[in-house]
Protein backbone atom coordinates (compact mmCIF):
# COMPACT_ATOMS: atom_id res chain seq x y z
CA UNK A 1 0.00 0.00 0.00
CA UNK A 2 1.30 3.36 -0.60
CA UNK A 3 -0.10 6.80 0.61
CA UNK A 4 0.54 9.62 -1.88
CA UNK A 5 -0.58 13.25 -0.62
CA UNK A 6 -1.81 16.22 -3.35
CA UNK A 7 1.16 18.52 -3.98
CA UNK A 8 -0.89 21.63 -2.47
CA UNK A 9 0.71 21.62 0.73
CA UNK A 10 -0.17 25.17 1.45
CA UNK A 11 -2.37 24.48 4.83
CA UNK A 12 -0.72 21.59 6.01
CA UNK A 13 -0.73 22.12 10.02
CA UNK A 14 -1.29 18.56 11.62
CA UNK A 15 -3.52 18.32 14.99
CA UNK A 16 -4.21 15.28 17.06
CA UNK A 17 -3.07 14.13 20.15
CA UNK A 18 0.53 13.85 21.28
CA UNK A 19 0.28 10.92 22.98
CA UNK A 20 0.35 7.70 21.70
CA UNK A 21 -3.21 7.14 20.96
CA UNK A 22 -6.07 8.61 19.12
CA UNK A 23 -6.53 10.28 15.46
CA UNK A 24 -4.79 12.06 14.00
CA UNK A 25 -6.63 14.55 11.15
CA UNK A 26 -4.92 17.20 8.65
CA UNK A 27 -6.32 18.97 5.75
CA UNK A 28 -4.17 17.25 2.98
CA UNK A 29 -5.64 15.35 0.77
CA UNK A 30 -4.70 11.99 0.21
CA UNK A 31 -5.24 8.79 -2.11
CA UNK A 32 -4.39 5.45 -1.63
CA UNK A 33 -2.25 3.14 -4.54
CA UNK A 34 -1.43 -0.52 -5.12
CA UNK A 35 2.27 -0.92 -4.50
CA UNK A 36 3.19 -2.35 -7.61
CA UNK A 37 1.65 0.79 -9.42
CA UNK A 38 4.93 2.57 -8.05
CA UNK A 39 8.29 0.17 -8.54
CA UNK A 40 9.86 0.67 -11.61
CA UNK A 41 10.43 -2.38 -13.77
CA UNK A 42 14.23 -3.01 -13.18
CA UNK A 43 16.07 -5.50 -11.83
CA UNK A 44 18.02 -5.37 -8.45
CA UNK A 45 22.17 -5.42 -7.71
CA UNK A 46 22.56 -8.52 -7.47
CA UNK A 47 25.85 -7.87 -4.80
CA UNK A 48 23.56 -6.25 -2.87
CA UNK A 49 21.09 -9.18 -2.54
CA UNK A 50 23.96 -11.26 -1.72
CA UNK A 51 25.72 -9.01 0.62
CA UNK A 52 21.94 -9.28 2.67
CA UNK A 53 21.82 -12.97 2.38
CA UNK A 54 25.07 -12.97 4.02
CA UNK A 55 24.16 -11.26 6.88
CA UNK A 56 21.10 -12.93 7.80
CA UNK A 57 23.19 -15.98 7.58
CA UNK A 58 25.50 -14.83 9.67
CA UNK A 59 23.16 -13.01 12.49
CA UNK A 60 25.13 -10.16 12.14
CA UNK A 61 23.27 -8.61 15.25
CA UNK A 62 25.21 -9.27 17.77
CA UNK A 63 24.43 -8.87 21.66
CA UNK A 64 26.41 -7.94 24.24
CA UNK A 65 27.09 -10.96 27.03
CA UNK A 66 24.79 -10.30 29.49
CA UNK A 67 21.75 -10.30 26.83
CA UNK A 68 20.17 -13.30 28.35
CA UNK A 69 19.11 -10.58 30.93
CA UNK A 70 17.67 -8.41 28.61
CA UNK A 71 15.87 -11.05 27.18
CA UNK A 72 13.86 -11.53 29.91
CA UNK A 73 14.13 -14.12 32.85
CA UNK A 74 11.66 -17.11 31.87
CA UNK A 75 12.38 -20.35 31.34
CA UNK A 76 15.60 -21.28 29.03
CA UNK A 77 14.39 -22.27 25.98
CA UNK A 78 16.40 -24.20 22.76
CA UNK A 79 17.23 -21.38 19.69
CA UNK A 80 19.71 -21.98 17.33
CA UNK A 81 22.88 -19.91 18.23
CA UNK A 82 22.70 -16.49 17.37
CA UNK A 83 25.68 -15.16 19.37
CA UNK A 84 24.14 -14.22 22.58
CA UNK A 85 24.64 -17.27 25.04
CA UNK A 86 26.94 -20.00 25.57
CA UNK A 87 24.50 -22.13 26.79
CA UNK A 88 24.75 -25.22 24.37
CA UNK A 89 22.11 -27.62 24.21
CA UNK A 90 24.21 -30.43 23.38
CA UNK A 91 21.51 -32.78 23.10
CA UNK A 92 19.65 -30.99 20.01
CA UNK A 93 22.94 -30.10 19.21
CA UNK A 94 23.96 -33.50 18.32
CA UNK A 95 20.52 -33.96 16.47
CA UNK A 96 21.54 -31.59 14.21
CA UNK A 97 25.17 -32.29 13.50
CA UNK A 98 23.90 -36.05 12.21
CA UNK A 99 22.30 -34.53 9.36
CA UNK A 100 24.88 -31.73 8.64
CA UNK A 101 28.46 -33.09 8.63
CA UNK A 102 30.08 -29.52 8.10
CA UNK A 103 27.70 -27.50 10.38
CA UNK A 104 27.53 -23.72 10.50
CA UNK A 105 27.74 -21.29 13.57
CA UNK A 106 23.65 -21.64 13.61
CA UNK A 107 23.48 -25.46 13.89
CA UNK A 108 24.19 -24.97 16.84
CA UNK A 109 21.78 -25.29 19.48
CA UNK A 110 21.50 -22.97 22.94
CA UNK A 111 19.48 -22.19 26.08
CA UNK A 112 18.60 -18.71 26.16
CA UNK A 113 15.76 -17.16 28.57
CA UNK A 114 12.65 -15.86 27.04
CA UNK A 115 11.57 -12.41 27.22
CA UNK A 116 8.73 -10.05 25.90
CA UNK A 117 8.35 -10.37 22.53
CA UNK A 118 8.68 -7.37 20.74
CA UNK A 119 7.29 -5.25 17.50
CA UNK A 120 9.69 -3.08 15.24
CA UNK A 121 8.41 -0.84 12.61
CA UNK A 122 11.73 0.34 10.34
CA UNK A 123 11.20 2.99 8.40
CA UNK A 124 13.67 3.47 5.57
CA UNK A 125 14.66 6.80 3.76
CA UNK A 126 14.58 6.17 0.29
CA UNK A 127 14.47 10.25 -1.21
CA UNK A 128 17.27 10.23 -3.91
CA UNK A 129 18.49 7.52 -5.14
CA UNK A 130 18.71 4.03 -3.41
CA UNK A 131 22.56 3.21 -4.77
CA UNK A 132 25.74 2.58 -3.48
CA UNK A 133 26.44 2.34 0.15
CA UNK A 134 22.44 3.86 0.96
CA UNK A 135 21.46 0.92 -0.72
CA UNK A 136 24.06 -1.26 1.61
CA UNK A 137 23.11 0.61 4.88
CA UNK A 138 19.59 -0.33 4.00
CA UNK A 139 20.53 -3.92 2.92
CA UNK A 140 22.56 -4.51 6.29
CA UNK A 141 19.72 -3.26 8.33
CA UNK A 142 16.90 -4.67 6.81
CA UNK A 143 18.78 -8.56 7.13
CA UNK A 144 20.02 -8.12 10.31
CA UNK A 145 16.67 -6.88 11.67
CA UNK A 146 15.27 -9.92 10.28
CA UNK A 147 17.88 -12.67 11.31
CA UNK A 148 17.66 -10.98 14.99
CA UNK A 149 13.59 -11.42 15.31
CA UNK A 150 13.24 -14.59 13.55
CA UNK A 151 12.22 -17.02 15.66
CA UNK A 152 11.67 -15.27 18.89
CA UNK A 153 7.86 -14.19 18.82
CA UNK A 154 9.11 -10.58 17.32
CA UNK A 155 7.69 -9.24 14.19
CA UNK A 156 9.04 -6.85 11.88
CA UNK A 157 7.31 -4.35 9.55
CA UNK A 158 8.99 -2.19 6.81
CA UNK A 159 8.01 1.42 5.62
CA UNK A 160 9.54 3.49 2.87
CA UNK A 161 9.53 7.00 2.85
CA UNK A 162 10.10 10.13 0.74
CA UNK A 163 7.57 12.70 0.38
CA UNK A 164 5.24 10.32 0.58
CA UNK A 165 5.33 6.41 1.71
CA UNK A 166 4.99 2.97 0.83
CA UNK A 167 4.40 0.04 3.35
CA UNK A 168 6.81 -2.63 1.91
CA UNK A 169 6.23 -5.10 4.91
CA UNK A 170 3.36 -5.02 7.39
CA UNK A 171 3.29 -6.50 10.94
CA UNK A 172 2.57 -9.84 11.04
CA UNK A 173 2.83 -10.92 7.21
CA UNK A 174 5.97 -12.66 5.75
CA UNK A 175 9.74 -11.06 5.70
CA UNK A 176 11.75 -11.77 3.17
CA UNK A 177 14.82 -10.54 3.14
CA UNK A 178 15.61 -10.49 -0.59
CA UNK A 179 11.75 -9.08 -1.79
CA UNK A 180 11.91 -6.45 0.39
CA UNK A 181 15.58 -5.14 -1.35
CA UNK A 182 14.16 -5.50 -4.09
CA UNK A 183 11.38 -3.63 -4.01
CA UNK A 184 13.58 -1.16 -2.05
CA UNK A 185 15.62 -0.69 -5.12
CA UNK A 186 13.06 -0.45 -7.50
CA UNK A 187 11.08 2.46 -5.69
CA UNK A 188 11.94 5.84 -8.65
CA UNK A 189 13.87 8.19 -7.18
CA UNK A 190 12.27 11.05 -4.84
CA UNK A 191 14.13 14.09 -4.40
CA UNK A 192 12.12 15.73 -1.16
CA UNK A 193 11.93 14.26 2.34
CA UNK A 194 9.13 14.31 4.26
CA UNK A 195 10.28 12.42 7.95
CA UNK A 196 6.86 13.16 9.52
CA UNK A 197 4.97 11.95 7.39
CA UNK A 198 7.42 8.49 6.62
CA UNK A 199 7.41 8.65 10.91
CA UNK A 200 3.10 8.81 10.70
CA UNK A 201 2.81 5.72 8.35
CA UNK A 202 5.42 4.01 10.99
CA UNK A 203 3.24 5.52 13.89
CA UNK A 204 0.19 3.93 12.51
CA UNK A 205 1.62 0.24 12.00
CA UNK A 206 3.12 -0.12 14.86
CA UNK A 207 -0.90 1.10 16.76
CA UNK A 208 -2.08 -2.40 15.96
CA UNK A 209 1.07 -4.17 17.62
CA UNK A 210 -0.45 -5.92 21.01
CA UNK A 211 3.04 -6.34 22.18
CA UNK A 212 3.80 -5.13 25.10
CA UNK A 213 7.20 -3.61 23.58
CA UNK A 214 6.80 -1.46 20.79
CA UNK A 215 9.65 -0.11 18.65
CA UNK A 216 9.88 2.15 15.73
CA UNK A 217 13.39 2.43 14.59
CA UNK A 218 14.06 5.55 11.93
CA UNK A 219 17.12 4.89 9.13
CA UNK A 220 17.96 8.50 7.83
CA UNK A 221 20.24 11.15 7.15
CA UNK A 222 17.52 13.51 8.85
CA UNK A 223 17.60 16.14 6.40
CA UNK A 224 14.07 16.63 6.69
CA UNK A 225 12.72 19.29 3.78
CA UNK A 226 9.04 18.56 2.90
CA UNK A 227 6.09 18.97 5.33
CA UNK A 228 5.65 20.06 8.83
CA UNK A 229 8.20 19.55 11.84
CA UNK A 230 8.52 16.03 12.35
CA UNK A 231 9.47 16.59 15.80
CA UNK A 232 5.23 16.62 16.73
CA UNK A 233 5.10 12.96 15.58
CA UNK A 234 8.22 11.59 17.45
CA UNK A 235 6.36 12.38 20.79
CA UNK A 236 3.44 9.92 20.06
CA UNK A 237 6.13 6.91 19.98
CA UNK A 238 6.93 4.71 23.37
CA UNK A 239 10.44 4.03 21.55
CA UNK A 240 11.89 5.61 18.49
CA UNK A 241 15.15 5.19 17.77
CA UNK A 242 17.07 7.08 15.08
CA UNK A 243 20.15 5.23 13.01
CA UNK A 244 21.42 8.13 11.46
CA UNK A 245 23.45 8.25 7.78
CA UNK A 246 26.47 10.22 7.89
CA UNK A 247 28.30 9.23 4.93
CA UNK A 248 26.87 12.22 3.27
CA UNK A 249 24.82 15.21 3.89
CA UNK A 250 23.03 14.65 7.08
CA UNK A 251 21.12 16.89 10.38
CA UNK A 252 22.60 15.27 13.32
CA UNK A 253 20.79 17.84 15.48
CA UNK A 254 17.44 17.06 14.33
CA UNK A 255 18.18 13.09 14.68
CA UNK A 256 19.42 13.27 17.93
CA UNK A 257 15.65 15.77 19.02
CA UNK A 258 13.89 12.87 17.48
CA UNK A 259 15.57 10.25 19.19
CA UNK A 260 14.86 12.11 22.22
CA UNK A 261 11.58 13.53 21.77
CA UNK A 262 10.29 9.55 21.00
CA UNK A 263 12.32 8.03 24.05
CA UNK A 264 15.29 6.54 22.03
CA UNK A 265 18.47 6.45 21.46
CA UNK A 266 20.82 7.70 18.12
CA UNK A 267 23.34 5.57 16.54
CA UNK A 268 26.14 6.82 13.63
CA UNK A 269 26.20 4.75 10.73
CA UNK A 270 28.78 5.72 7.85
CA UNK A 271 29.21 2.35 6.32
CA UNK A 272 26.64 -1.22 6.27
CA UNK A 273 29.53 -2.18 8.33
CA UNK A 274 28.32 0.04 11.30
CA UNK A 275 25.13 -1.29 11.12
CA UNK A 276 24.69 -4.33 13.14
CA UNK A 277 26.89 -2.72 16.17
CA UNK A 278 24.81 0.33 15.75
CA UNK A 279 21.25 -1.49 15.83
CA UNK A 280 22.89 -4.26 19.19
CA UNK A 281 23.20 -0.54 20.79
CA UNK A 282 19.62 1.03 20.36
CA UNK A 283 17.85 -2.28 20.63
CA UNK A 284 19.11 -2.96 24.00
CA UNK A 285 17.46 -2.35 27.01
Amino acid sequence: MVVERAVDDRDGTVTGPAGGQGVTTTSRRSRRRALDELLEDRPADPEVGAMARRIARRLSLRRPRDARAERGRGSPAPVPYRYRSDDIDLDRTLEVLTERPVPEDTDIVVRERTGTPRDVVLAVDVSGSMRGEKVRIAAATVAALSADLAGAGDRLAVVAFWSDAAVLAALGGPVDPARLLDRLQRIPARGLTDVGFGLSVAHAELARSPARRRIALLLSDAVHNAGPDPRTVARRFGELHVLLEVDGEHDEPLGRDLARRGRGRLARVRTHRDVAPGIARLLRR
